[in-house]
């Protein structure tokens, strides 16, 4: 029924919310959809409370045994059908045990929580109920992924997510930004699931079965190069949904989408889906060793990298973007560092406080009108309790105490810390993960202080602007948001302070010291800097590295020198040809046809007398040729 709710939500929110359509009498323009908008909001936020009710009853059962460190228990689940491909068949099983417990919880609360808050910020959106509708069908493709005891009946919620992103992040599709962000979210994810179904096939091939339970208890019996083969392709997959180096490009240009999408697409859907499959899978993945020293070596390149460019970025959104990527790496980190407990605790602490940061940078940008912040700047004044709220956010997002944060990042860095002297890891690939996750947790501190402070802090800078296009951000106001906007945002700053308590109190007390000693740093020497000159932008600390960070480190640039601009070369020669070979060959088959049939036509012009000499003509050569062969 988790699974279900949402999904009957996006259908009724389609074809119901806008019945009957029949206009009232008098109503015109903006107030004609309201009641469309008020239904559409009915229909996506009572099934999706349902569904984390539910969701939460699931959990109470199972608790939260997985973050203590232990295995997930007995999965209990039901078989609603199998089907016959000929060869291995589909399972149409649904199960739950720890692990999909308490990703349905995050998965669901954080996916009500936006729902409620986009109806105070799309109020007056005319696309409100598909947007609504779509949101609600996101939320059941991913439950359909977490809940899923088959590969491929979790490929179908992958696949259905990765739809649901393309709607919602082109929304706004009259924008040709949003729209070519939409699409490059859509082709850089497609690419990376073609890798993991094949990787789905390698391994379920080699169990006789893609039922989850079923693969994991063949794993001794596979082969290194199985194994290797089939996780390296679902690695391709991960790196997709996860942004993850190499295919981590899409997440921030998905900024264009509403904030809302932005706070579920990076806290609680697609880009935890990847790191919870590694960790639904990991018994495969512990088996194959290099795929791990791989999984090491893109996860310490893009928390590092992705940092460095969240300290360089104006963009408020841009910011918790490179944020998101960089705090995914560390998951992937805790993963290949052997520890998916930790992953799957950072996991929640993060979906709970990058939910929380985004909504309250939609606050921010709603009262503003704009994602700049140069053009904010004291607002704390302004928005008070949007300002309390994002600094817990931020404190989390740093890893300082209490916030839940602190606790999750440190089981991680400790996980990385073992795996320099358990052997899990090549000591080379151990080594430069730890060395960038203790790097990151600085840089991590200064960018989340750079925001903080400039957002607000210092000399207000914004400035009244016009009424903007439809689809774009609000005009400046000088209220808090709405209160469905607030709401969602003062609950989730609960979790975002205390969910790391969920884990225990099972903090390394000199690893701990060194990741708040490392935060405090970074956010002092950014400290420094702005409170030098408050009016310019801490960033100047980076140097000559600020453009490059800036600029994300060019890889859009070397990927459009490398495939975009080839690729659209050789669809231009493909065209061409078309055009000119294909086509021209066509369009000269029949310019002869033509040409033949008018020569035919003069001699078939109806004229009698010249038929009859035709006829004697041909006689009188008959008769001469009789005459001069014989």
């Amino acid at each position: 029924m988790a699974v279900v709710l949402p999904f009957a939500a996006a259908f009724a929110g389609l074809l119901l919310s806008r019945w009957p359509h029949r206009r009232p009498a008098g109503t015109t323009g903006p107030a004609a959809g309201e009641g469309a908008n008020a239904r559409a909001a009915w229909i996506a936020v009572v099934p999706t409370a349902v569904a984390a009710v539910l969701a939460l009853w699931l959990a109470w059962e199972p608790g939260f045994a997985f973050l203590e460190g232990a295995r997930p228990g007995p999965a209990v689940g039901r078989t609603y059908g199998t089907i016959d491909t000929g060869a291995i068949p589909i399972s149409l099983t649904l199960q739950a045990d720890d692990l999909s417990a308490i990703l349905g919880v995050l998965v669901t609360l954080v996916a009500l929580a936006v729902q409620v808050y986009s109806v105070g910020y799309l109020h007056d959106d005319s696309r409100y109920p598909s947007y609504s509708a779509f949101i609600s069908l996101f939320t059941s493709a991913m439950l359909l992924v977490v809940y899923a005891g088959d590969l491929l009946v979790l490929y179908v919620g992958w696949e259905i997510m990765g739809l649901c992103s393309y709607l919602l992040i082109g929304h706004w599709w009259e924008d040709k930004g949003n729209s070519r962000a939409a699409i490059k979210a859509f082709l850089v994810t497609r690419l990376g699931d073609v890798g993991f179904l094949f990787g789905i096939f390698v391994l379920g091939a080699a169990a006789g079965s893609f039922r989850i339970a079923d693969v994991l208890a063949k794993v001794p019996e596979m082969s290194t190069g199985t194994l290797v083969a089939g996780t390296m392709l679902l690695l391709a997959g991960v790196a997709g949904k996860s942004a993850q180096v190499p295919l981590h490009t899409w997440l921030p240009d998905a900024m264009a989408g509403p904030t809302p999408i932005s706070a579920l697409i990076h806290a609680a859907t697609m880009v935890a889906a990847g790191i919870f499959i590694v960790a639904r899978l990991f018994p495969a993945f512990q088996a194959a060793r290099p795929t791990l020293d791989v999984l090491a070596v893109l996860a310490a390149l893009g928390m590092l990298g992705a940092a460095l460019a969240a300290l360089a970025q104006d963009d408020l959104k841009r910011v918790l973007a490179y944020s998101t990527i960089s705090q995914l790496s560390y998951m992937a980190g805790g993963l290949a560092a052997g520890s998916d407990s930790a992953a799957i605790f950072h996991l929640l602490t993060h979906g709970a406080f990058k939910a929380l940061l985004f909504l309250c940078a939609g606050a921010v940008i709603h009262h503003v009108g704009s994602n700049l912040m140069t053009q904010m700047g004291g607002l704390r004044r302004e928005l008070p309790v949007t300002f309390v709220t994002m600094t817990v956010g931020f404190a989390a997002l740093a890893g300082l105490p209490p916030a839940s944060g602190f606790f999750s990042k440190d089981e991680l860095l400790l996980a990385m810390d073992h795996a320099l002297s358990s052997g899990g890891l090549t000591d080379a690939a151990a080594l430069l993960l730890y060395g960038c996750a203790l790097a990151t947790v600085a840089v991590t501190g200064a960018y989340a202080t750079r925001a903080w402070l400039r957002t607000f802090f210092g000399q207000a800078r914004v400035v009244a602007l016009p009424e903007p296009e439809p689809g774009m951000a609000h005009v400046i106001d000088v209220r808090e948001a709405p209160r469905t906007m607030l709401v969602p945002i003062v609950l989730l700053t609960v979790p975002a302070l205390l969910l790391g308590l969920a884990g225990g109190l099972h903090v390394d007390l000199g690893v701990a010291a060194v990741g708040v000693v490392l935060a405090l740093l970074g956010a002092g020497v950014v400290y420094a800097f702005w409170r030098s000159d408050p009016l310019a932008d801490p960033a100047r600390l980076l140097g000559p590295l600020r453009l490059p960070c800036e600029r994300a480190f060019y890889v859009d640039s070397v990927y459009s020198a490398l495939f975009v601009r080839p690729i659209l070369a050789l669809a231009r020669l493909v065209v061409r040809t078309d055009d000119v070979v294909v086509d021209g060959a066509v369009r000269g088959s029949g310019r002869s046809a033509r040409g033949l049939s008018g020569l035919l036509r003069l001699a078939q012009n109806g004229n009698v007398q010249l038929y009859v000499s035709g006829v004697l003509a041909g006689v009188l050569l008959i008769v001469v040729g009789a005459v001069v062969f014989t």
